[in-house]
Protein backbone atom coordinates (compact mmCIF):
# COMPACT_ATOMS: atom_id res chain seq x y z
CA UNK A 1 0.00 0.00 0.00
CA UNK A 2 1.48 3.34 -1.07
CA UNK A 3 1.73 6.18 1.42
CA UNK A 4 0.97 9.58 -0.09
CA UNK A 5 2.17 12.81 1.52
CA UNK A 6 -0.54 14.64 3.39
CA UNK A 7 -1.97 17.75 1.73
CA UNK A 8 -1.30 21.06 3.43
CA UNK A 9 -4.82 22.34 4.08
CA UNK A 10 -3.82 25.21 6.33
CA UNK A 11 -5.45 28.46 5.22
CA UNK A 12 -2.83 31.17 4.66
CA UNK A 13 -3.08 34.22 6.87
CA UNK A 14 -4.61 37.31 5.28
CA UNK A 15 -2.23 40.15 4.55
CA UNK A 16 -2.83 43.04 7.02
CA UNK A 17 -3.39 45.50 4.15
CA UNK A 18 -6.09 43.35 2.52
CA UNK A 19 -8.75 44.86 4.79
CA UNK A 20 -8.33 48.27 3.18
CA UNK A 21 -8.64 46.90 -0.36
CA UNK A 22 -11.76 45.02 0.74
CA UNK A 23 -13.37 48.12 2.26
CA UNK A 24 -12.98 49.99 -1.02
CA UNK A 25 -13.76 47.13 -3.41
CA UNK A 26 -16.62 45.21 -1.83
CA UNK A 27 -19.15 45.99 -4.53
CA UNK A 28 -21.67 48.79 -4.97
CA UNK A 29 -23.53 48.05 -1.75
CA UNK A 30 -20.69 46.81 0.41
CA UNK A 31 -17.93 49.30 -0.40
CA UNK A 32 -17.50 52.49 1.60
CA UNK A 33 -15.08 55.33 2.24
CA UNK A 34 -12.19 54.78 4.61
CA UNK A 35 -12.46 56.61 7.89
CA UNK A 36 -9.79 59.20 8.61
CA UNK A 37 -8.09 56.76 10.99
CA UNK A 38 -8.24 53.89 8.47
CA UNK A 39 -6.84 56.13 5.74
CA UNK A 40 -3.96 57.17 7.98
CA UNK A 41 -3.17 53.55 8.85
CA UNK A 42 -3.40 52.42 5.23
CA UNK A 43 -1.15 55.19 3.92
CA UNK A 44 1.26 54.55 6.77
CA UNK A 45 1.65 50.94 5.63
CA UNK A 46 2.22 52.12 2.06
CA UNK A 47 4.87 54.61 3.14
CA UNK A 48 6.55 52.00 5.33
CA UNK A 49 6.77 49.54 2.38
CA UNK A 50 4.47 47.04 4.05
CA UNK A 51 2.22 46.60 1.01
CA UNK A 52 2.52 44.27 -1.98
CA UNK A 53 2.65 45.89 -5.43
CA UNK A 54 -0.59 44.19 -6.47
CA UNK A 55 -2.31 45.58 -3.38
CA UNK A 56 -0.98 49.07 -4.04
CA UNK A 57 -2.24 49.10 -7.63
CA UNK A 58 -5.67 47.84 -6.57
CA UNK A 59 -5.85 50.34 -3.70
CA UNK A 60 -4.97 53.33 -5.87
CA UNK A 61 -7.35 52.44 -8.68
CA UNK A 62 -10.25 51.67 -6.34
CA UNK A 63 -9.74 55.06 -4.74
CA UNK A 64 -9.60 56.66 -8.18
CA UNK A 65 -12.83 54.95 -9.23
CA UNK A 66 -14.66 55.79 -6.00
CA UNK A 67 -13.23 59.33 -5.71
CA UNK A 68 -11.47 60.11 -2.46
CA UNK A 69 -13.23 61.81 0.44
CA UNK A 70 -12.03 64.72 2.57
CA UNK A 71 -11.56 62.36 5.52
CA UNK A 72 -9.41 60.04 3.42
CA UNK A 73 -7.25 62.90 2.15
CA UNK A 74 -6.79 64.22 5.68
CA UNK A 75 -5.82 60.75 6.94
CA UNK A 76 -3.34 60.23 4.11
CA UNK A 77 -1.77 63.61 4.83
CA UNK A 78 -1.45 62.87 8.54
CA UNK A 79 0.38 59.63 7.76
CA UNK A 80 2.93 61.42 5.61
CA UNK A 81 3.44 64.31 8.01
CA UNK A 82 4.07 61.85 10.83
CA UNK A 83 6.94 60.36 8.83
CA UNK A 84 8.57 63.57 7.62
CA UNK A 85 11.27 65.24 9.62
CA UNK A 86 11.77 68.64 8.01
CA UNK A 87 13.42 71.49 9.91
CA UNK A 88 11.26 74.22 11.36
CA UNK A 89 11.37 76.78 8.55
CA UNK A 90 9.33 79.97 8.31
CA UNK A 91 7.27 79.70 5.12
CA UNK A 92 4.41 81.90 3.96
CA UNK A 93 3.14 79.88 1.00
CA UNK A 94 3.17 76.20 0.13
CA UNK A 95 3.04 76.11 -3.68
CA UNK A 96 2.63 72.64 -5.23
CA UNK A 97 3.28 72.46 -8.98
CA UNK A 98 2.53 69.01 -10.39
CA UNK A 99 0.27 69.37 -13.43
CA UNK A 100 2.48 71.01 -16.04
CA UNK A 101 1.16 73.43 -18.68
CA UNK A 102 0.13 72.66 -22.25
CA UNK A 103 -2.01 75.63 -23.39
CA UNK A 104 -0.09 78.55 -21.92
CA UNK A 105 3.35 79.15 -20.46
CA UNK A 106 3.71 78.77 -16.66
CA UNK A 107 3.21 82.42 -15.73
CA UNK A 108 2.78 81.37 -12.10
CA UNK A 109 6.57 81.00 -11.92
CA UNK A 110 6.99 84.72 -12.57
CA UNK A 111 4.25 85.45 -10.03
CA UNK A 112 6.06 83.44 -7.37
CA UNK A 113 9.40 85.00 -8.28
CA UNK A 114 7.96 88.52 -7.96
CA UNK A 115 6.30 87.74 -4.62
CA UNK A 116 9.57 86.33 -3.29
CA UNK A 117 11.37 89.54 -4.25
CA UNK A 118 8.97 91.32 -1.91
CA UNK A 119 9.55 89.21 1.19
CA UNK A 120 7.00 86.42 0.67
CA UNK A 121 8.70 83.10 1.51
CA UNK A 122 7.54 80.37 -0.87
CA UNK A 123 8.21 76.64 -0.89
CA UNK A 124 7.45 75.02 -4.26
CA UNK A 125 7.52 71.30 -4.99
CA UNK A 126 6.78 69.06 -7.97
CA UNK A 127 7.20 65.58 -9.41
CA UNK A 128 8.89 66.02 -12.77
CA UNK A 129 7.66 65.43 -16.30
CA UNK A 130 5.35 62.48 -15.68
CA UNK A 131 2.93 63.20 -18.58
CA UNK A 132 3.97 63.77 -22.18
CA UNK A 133 3.15 67.02 -23.96
CA UNK A 134 3.38 69.33 -20.95
CA UNK A 135 5.88 71.93 -19.80
CA UNK A 136 6.89 71.45 -16.16
CA UNK A 137 8.33 73.84 -13.59
CA UNK A 138 11.50 71.79 -13.20
CA UNK A 139 12.35 72.39 -16.85
CA UNK A 140 12.45 76.18 -16.34
CA UNK A 141 14.01 76.66 -12.92
CA UNK A 142 17.52 77.29 -14.21
CA UNK A 143 16.40 79.79 -16.88
CA UNK A 144 14.37 81.76 -14.34
CA UNK A 145 17.00 81.62 -11.60
CA UNK A 146 14.76 79.70 -9.19
CA UNK A 147 16.86 77.52 -6.85
CA UNK A 148 16.53 73.75 -7.27
CA UNK A 149 17.07 72.27 -3.82
CA UNK A 150 17.80 68.61 -3.12
CA UNK A 151 17.65 68.66 0.70
CA UNK A 152 16.12 70.70 3.49
CA UNK A 153 19.37 72.54 4.19
CA UNK A 154 19.38 73.89 0.63
CA UNK A 155 15.73 74.85 0.98
CA UNK A 156 16.52 76.81 4.14
CA UNK A 157 19.40 78.64 2.46
CA UNK A 158 17.34 79.46 -0.64
CA UNK A 159 14.48 80.84 1.43
CA UNK A 160 16.86 83.01 3.42
CA UNK A 161 18.71 84.24 0.34
CA UNK A 162 15.84 84.87 -2.06
CA UNK A 163 12.55 83.82 -0.52
CA UNK A 164 11.86 81.05 -3.06
CA UNK A 165 12.88 77.39 -3.08
CA UNK A 166 11.87 74.41 -5.24
CA UNK A 167 12.38 70.84 -4.03
CA UNK A 168 11.47 67.73 -6.04
CA UNK A 169 9.02 65.35 -4.39
CA UNK A 170 11.45 62.47 -4.85
CA UNK A 171 13.86 64.12 -2.40
CA UNK A 172 11.41 64.43 0.49
CA UNK A 173 8.73 61.80 -0.19
CA UNK A 174 10.20 59.17 -2.55
CA UNK A 175 7.36 56.72 -1.90
CA UNK A 176 4.87 59.23 -3.28
CA UNK A 177 7.05 59.84 -6.31
CA UNK A 178 7.07 56.09 -6.96
CA UNK A 179 3.26 56.04 -6.87
CA UNK A 180 3.02 59.00 -9.25
CA UNK A 181 5.39 57.19 -11.61
CA UNK A 182 2.88 54.31 -11.76
CA UNK A 183 0.71 56.53 -13.95
CA UNK A 184 2.16 55.03 -17.14
CA UNK A 185 1.83 51.50 -15.75
CA UNK A 186 -1.74 51.81 -14.50
CA UNK A 187 -2.89 54.00 -17.39
CA UNK A 188 -4.57 56.50 -15.09
CA UNK A 189 -3.55 59.14 -12.61
CA UNK A 190 -4.07 58.06 -9.04
CA UNK A 191 -5.25 60.04 -5.99
CA UNK A 192 -1.57 60.64 -5.17
CA UNK A 193 -1.55 63.35 -7.84
CA UNK A 194 -4.20 65.15 -5.80
CA UNK A 195 -2.68 64.31 -2.44
CA UNK A 196 0.56 66.11 -3.24
CA UNK A 197 -1.38 69.38 -3.42
CA UNK A 198 -2.60 69.21 0.14
CA UNK A 199 0.51 68.00 1.99
CA UNK A 200 2.05 71.38 2.92
CA UNK A 201 5.10 69.63 4.44
CA UNK A 202 6.62 72.75 6.02
CA UNK A 203 3.26 73.89 7.43
CA UNK A 204 3.28 77.19 5.59
CA UNK A 205 0.94 79.96 6.68
CA UNK A 206 -1.22 79.22 3.66
CA UNK A 207 -1.34 76.32 1.23
CA UNK A 208 -2.32 77.13 -2.35
CA UNK A 209 -3.93 74.30 -4.30
CA UNK A 210 -5.06 73.95 -7.88
CA UNK A 211 -7.51 71.15 -8.62
CA UNK A 212 -8.68 70.99 -12.21
CA UNK A 213 -11.55 68.48 -12.05
CA UNK A 214 -14.93 69.90 -10.96
CA UNK A 215 -16.14 68.75 -7.56
CA UNK A 216 -12.70 68.06 -6.14
CA UNK A 217 -12.03 71.66 -5.10
CA UNK A 218 -14.48 71.53 -2.18
CA UNK A 219 -13.14 68.12 -1.10
CA UNK A 220 -9.61 69.53 -0.89
CA UNK A 221 -10.80 72.61 0.98
CA UNK A 222 -12.64 70.40 3.47
CA UNK A 223 -9.61 68.13 3.93
CA UNK A 224 -7.40 71.14 4.66
CA UNK A 225 -10.02 72.33 7.11
CA UNK A 226 -9.97 68.97 8.91
CA UNK A 227 -6.19 69.32 9.22
CA UNK A 228 -6.53 72.83 10.65
CA UNK A 229 -4.64 74.36 7.72
CA UNK A 230 -5.25 77.69 6.03
CA UNK A 231 -5.70 77.06 2.32
CA UNK A 232 -7.17 78.38 -0.91
CA UNK A 233 -8.21 75.93 -3.62
CA UNK A 234 -8.93 77.02 -7.19
CA UNK A 235 -9.39 75.46 -10.60
CA UNK A 236 -6.15 76.87 -11.94
CA UNK A 237 -5.19 77.05 -15.58
CA UNK A 238 -4.15 73.59 -16.73
CA UNK A 239 -4.20 72.32 -13.15
CA UNK A 240 -1.47 74.70 -11.95
CA UNK A 241 -1.86 77.53 -9.42
CA UNK A 242 -2.49 80.22 -11.99
CA UNK A 243 -5.60 82.32 -12.49
CA UNK A 244 -7.01 82.17 -16.01
CA UNK A 245 -7.95 85.77 -16.88
CA UNK A 246 -10.33 84.56 -19.58
CA UNK A 247 -12.62 82.77 -17.11
CA UNK A 248 -14.36 83.38 -13.79
CA UNK A 249 -12.54 81.92 -10.79
CA UNK A 250 -14.11 80.45 -7.67
CA UNK A 251 -11.96 80.51 -4.54
CA UNK A 252 -12.56 77.76 -1.98
CA UNK A 253 -10.96 78.94 1.24
CA UNK A 254 -10.54 77.65 4.76
CA UNK A 255 -9.05 79.23 7.87
CA UNK A 256 -9.35 78.05 11.44
CA UNK A 257 -11.60 75.22 10.33
CA UNK A 258 -14.10 77.68 8.82
CA UNK A 259 -14.86 77.57 5.09
CA UNK A 260 -15.38 80.57 2.84
CA UNK A 261 -16.07 81.10 -0.85
CA UNK A 262 -15.34 83.99 -3.19
CA UNK A 263 -16.05 84.64 -6.85
CA UNK A 264 -13.49 86.48 -8.98
CA UNK A 265 -14.86 87.61 -12.37
CA UNK A 266 -12.81 87.16 -15.51
CA UNK A 267 -10.40 90.00 -16.22
CA UNK A 268 -10.41 89.90 -20.01
CA UNK A 269 -13.36 91.18 -22.05
CA UNK A 270 -12.62 88.62 -24.75
CA UNK A 271 -10.86 85.28 -24.85
CA UNK A 272 -7.18 85.34 -25.80
CA UNK A 273 -5.90 83.23 -28.65
CA UNK A 274 -3.85 80.28 -27.47
CA UNK A 275 -0.21 80.61 -28.53
CA UNK A 276 0.89 78.33 -31.35
CA UNK A 277 3.78 77.04 -29.25
CA UNK A 278 5.19 77.46 -25.77
CA UNK A 279 8.47 79.36 -25.98
CA UNK A 280 10.21 79.65 -22.59
CA UNK A 281 12.15 82.70 -23.80
CA UNK A 282 8.85 84.57 -23.79
CA UNK A 283 8.74 84.22 -20.00
CA UNK A 284 12.05 86.03 -19.69
CA UNK A 285 11.01 88.70 -22.20
CA UNK A 286 7.87 89.49 -20.22
CA UNK A 287 9.84 89.58 -16.97
CA UNK A 288 12.36 92.01 -18.43
CA UNK A 289 9.59 94.14 -19.92
CA UNK A 290 10.84 93.62 -23.46
CA UNK A 291 7.35 92.74 -24.72
CA UNK A 292 3.81 93.78 -23.85
CA UNK A 293 1.41 90.84 -23.67
CA UNK A 294 -1.98 91.20 -21.98
CA UNK A 295 -2.61 87.53 -21.16
CA UNK A 296 0.52 86.94 -19.03
CA UNK A 297 0.15 90.37 -17.45
CA UNK A 298 -3.37 89.55 -16.27
CA UNK A 299 -2.51 85.96 -15.35
CA UNK A 300 0.49 86.70 -13.18
CA UNK A 301 -0.99 89.78 -11.47
CA UNK A 302 -4.16 87.87 -10.54
CA UNK A 303 -2.12 84.85 -9.43
CA UNK A 304 -0.05 87.08 -7.17
CA UNK A 305 -3.29 88.54 -5.84
CA UNK A 306 -4.56 85.02 -5.13
CA UNK A 307 -1.46 84.33 -3.03
CA UNK A 308 -1.80 87.62 -1.15
CA UNK A 309 -5.49 86.86 -0.56
CA UNK A 310 -4.38 83.65 1.10
CA UNK A 311 -2.08 85.65 3.35
CA UNK A 312 -4.93 87.78 4.61
CA UNK A 313 -5.34 90.71 2.23
CA UNK A 314 -8.73 91.62 0.79
CA UNK A 315 -9.27 91.05 -2.93
CA UNK A 316 -8.97 94.76 -3.72
CA UNK A 317 -5.87 95.20 -1.58
CA UNK A 318 -4.30 92.05 -3.01
CA UNK A 319 -4.65 93.23 -6.62
CA UNK A 320 -3.28 96.66 -5.73
CA UNK A 321 -0.30 95.17 -3.89
CA UNK A 322 0.37 92.69 -6.71
CA UNK A 323 0.50 95.48 -9.28
CA UNK A 324 2.86 97.49 -7.09
CA UNK A 325 5.15 94.47 -6.67
CA UNK A 326 5.19 93.81 -10.41
CA UNK A 327 5.88 97.41 -11.36
CA UNK A 328 8.83 97.60 -8.90
CA UNK A 329 10.34 94.17 -9.69
CA UNK A 330 14.05 93.65 -10.25
CA UNK A 331 13.99 92.87 -13.98
CA UNK A 332 17.39 91.23 -14.17
CA UNK A 333 17.27 87.53 -14.95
Amino acid sequence: MTDYPALNLKTPAEHPFAQFVRILGKGKRGARDLTREEASEAMGMVLDDKVEDTQLGAFLMLLRHKEESAEEMAGFTEALRARLNPPALAVDLDWPTYAGKKRHLPWYLLAAKCLAQNGVRIFMHGAGAHTAGRLYSEQLLNDLKIPLCRNWQQVSAALDNGGLAFMPLVDWAPQLQRMIDLRNTLGLRSPIHSLTRILNPLRARCGLQSIFHPGYQAVHRDASGLLGDTAIVVKGDGGEIEINPDADSHLYGTIGGESWDEEWPQLSSQRHVKPASLEPEHLKAVWRGDVVDSYPQMALISTMALALRGLGQSREQAFETAQQYWDARDRSI
